[in-house]
């Protein structure tokens, strides 16, 4: 049977919960079926699975506890979002740690293709501007998995941020002591520009990247040795101090192989030093580029403020990436939904609206259905009567 978000399936329907799942309805569609593993029924398809934890994410959940309360006691959650018996806990908590993430990876990648067309395109003379970092994510000491020092667990998720379109796109999850730098060529894809922080700095990856055909923007230690090959003209009244293609690190230790281009440029007596291979555009476009790095650090803050991804449902491996992939599902729905209806970029004063919408639909059809009932009990009596 194909999955699906049928409006009419329920009782209490909000059509603004049905406008914000939209885009994900026709991937539902071609989705891996969700089978069980043993002899007993699913007790949670993948449809109700997916719509529990955008309904999780949008209503700034703390809890699993707090979310099965809800499906179980709120009008709107029991009759659109929860299965049609329920939920108990545990059988939520086994359809979280172990169903479900094939299907969400596929629903992910078909929202990743579909959103750059529905959302603005900004920076397009820039080329296609993919921010990576790292997140840490607070881990419980039962997650073994989660090595980070002692006496503390942490996860780390590895993210690539689409600047262009300002929603996410590559993600993978580690153990929060693992290495970010080598998940940069997993993350960008040819033609790409990779924009990133100090961190991401080797010389040996400059020269991969390069051979790759991927782009970077890359912040640099001011101490780092350079070895001139031709200085670029300075913009007069610019805050530009430096544009020159160079070899960067120390000679037969750690030299690039390849050239790149060093900008130097200052913001609020602060001083950066950017080394990219973007020989096509103007110092001052690639300052404008690393100043776009920030945009994936408000990402996070928001990201973990307002949706609560990072208060933990599940303690698996596999749970949490369940978890984390359903979260940046429903950031690009709200991305997309803000976009549609608001002409504007996400912010939580929208989904806080969204959120009353919901409730308010909810209580219109409640009192619309009872008022029916109603009228339907006052009609009985005189239903078999004779004239």
């Amino acid at each position: 049977m194909p999955h699906t978000f049928d409006p009419k399936d329920q009782k209490l329907n909000a059509p603004s919960f049905n406008k914000l799942i939209e885009p994900i309805k026709d991937l539902l569609v071609g989705a891996p079926l969700l089978m069980s593993r043993g002899n007993r029924p699913l007790q949670m398809d993948f449809d109700h699975q997916l719509k529990a934890l955008i309904y999780f994410h949008l209503e700034e959940h703390s809890s699993g506890r707090a979310l099965i309360q809800a499906l179980n006691e709120d009008d709107f959650a029991r009759e659109q979002v929860a299965p049609p018996d329920g939920i108990m806990k545990s059988s939520f908590s086994e359809a979280i740690n172990s169903r479900g993430l094939e299907q969400l990876q596929y629903i992910y990648q078909g929202l990743r293709a579909k959103a750059p067309n529905l959302l603005p395109h900004k920076y397009a003379e820039l080329g296609e501007l993919v921010s990576i970092d790292g997140s840490l994510i607070d881990a419980v000491f039962s997650m073994t998995w989660a090595d980070y020092r002692d006496g503390s667990k942490k996860a780390k998720v590895h993210l690539g941020f689409d600047l262009n379109h300002s929603i996410p796109s590559k993600i993978y999850l580690t153990d929060g002591k693992a290495d970010e730098r080598p998940f940069v060529s997993q993350i960008l894809s040819a033609g790409q520009t990779g924009v990133m922080d100090r961190y991401y700095q080797c010389h040996k990856n400059f020269d991969l990247w390069q051979s790759e055909g991927k782009h970077f923007v890359c912040r640099i230690k001011a101490s780092t040795r350079k070895s001139v090959v031709t200085e670029n003209a300075i913009p007069i009244n610019s805050i530009i101090f430096y544009d020159a293609i160079v070899l960067l690190g120390t000679p037969r230790v750690n030299q690039t192989r390849k050239t790149v281009r060093l900008v130097g440029f200052q913001i609020d007596n602060v001083r950066y030093w950017v080394a990219t291979d973007r020989f096509d555009l103007t110092a001052e476009q690639i300052a404008l580029i690393y100043k776009l790095r920030w945009d994936i650090e408000k990402f996070f803050g928001w990201w973990k403020r307002h949706l609560r991804v990072y208060h933990l449902i599940a303690r698996s491996k596999y749970g949490l990436m369940v978890q984390v992939l359903a979260g940046l599902i429903t950031y690009m729905l709200l991305a997309i939904y803000c976009h549609e209806h608001h002409a504007e970029k996400v912010s939580i004063r929208r989904v806080r609206e969204l959120r009353n919408k919901i409730k308010n639909e909810t209580r219109d059809v409640g009192r619309n259905l009872s008022s029916i009932q109603n009228v339907k009990e006052q009609y009985v009596p005189f239903s078999n009567a004779k004239t």
